[in-house]
C-alpha cells in the first residue's frame, strides 16, 4: 500500500474541506437565486375581500333587499306571536332568524360567485396561480383588489 505523509494527508484533507464548501456555497447561491426570481415575479395573488365587497355594484341592492326582508318577518313575527308563550315565541323567532339568513345567502350567492369570477379573470390575465385573502398574509404577494373592483365594474 501507499503510505502518505503527514503532509500529504493534511493537503487533501484541505482539498477535500474546499471542494466540499464550494459544494456547499454553489448549492447555496442556486437557491437563493431562485428564491429571488420567485419572489420578483411572484405568483401569488393577494386581495382584500371586505373592500371588494363593499364596492361591489349590487351590494346596495342586497343590503335594501335585505332591509326589506328583516322588516317583513319583524312585522310577521309581532303580527302571529302576539297570542303565543314564551316556548312558542322562542321557536317562531328561531325559525324567523333561519328564514333571514337563508335569504341572505340566497342574495349574496351571486355576488361572491362575480367577485370569484372578476378574481380568477384578473388572476389569468396576470399569469397568477395562487390568489389569497389579504388578511391571511403577513408579508408578499401581489395585491390585485384594484384590479378585481375594477372589473367588477365593467359589468
Amino acid at each position: 500500500m501507499i503510505q502518505l505523509e503527514k503532509k500529504q494527508v493534511k493537503i487533501i484533507s484541505i482539498l477535500i474541506a474546499v471542494i466540499f464548501i464550494g459544494s456547499v456555497v454553489a448549492i447555496a447561491l442556486t437557491q437563493t437565486g431562485n428564491i429571488a426570481s420567485a419572489a420578483s415575479s411572484s405568483n401569488v395573488g393577494v386581495v382584500d375581500s371586505r373592500q371588494i365587497m363593499a364596492a361591489h355594484p349590487d351590494v346596495q341592492n342586497l343590503q335594501s333587499q335585505l332591509e326589506t326582508t328583516i322588516n317583513e318577518v319583524r312585522k310577521e313575527f309581532e303580527e302571529k306571536s302576539a297570542g303565543m308563550n314564551d316556548q312558542e315565541k322562542a321557536d317562531y323567532y328561531r325559525q324567523c332568524q333561519e328564514r333571514i339568513a337563508q335569504k341572505q345567502e340566497e342574495l349574496i350567492a351571486p355576488i361572491e360567485q362575480s367577485i370569484q369570477a372578476a378574481i380568477k379573470k384578473v388572476a389569468d390575465k396576470k399569469g397568477i396561480a395562487v390568489v389569497i385573502d389579504k388578511m391571511a398574509v403577513v408579508y408578499g404577494g401581489q395585491d390585485i383588489t384594484q384590479d378585481v373592483i375594477s372589473e367588477l365594474g365593467k359589468k
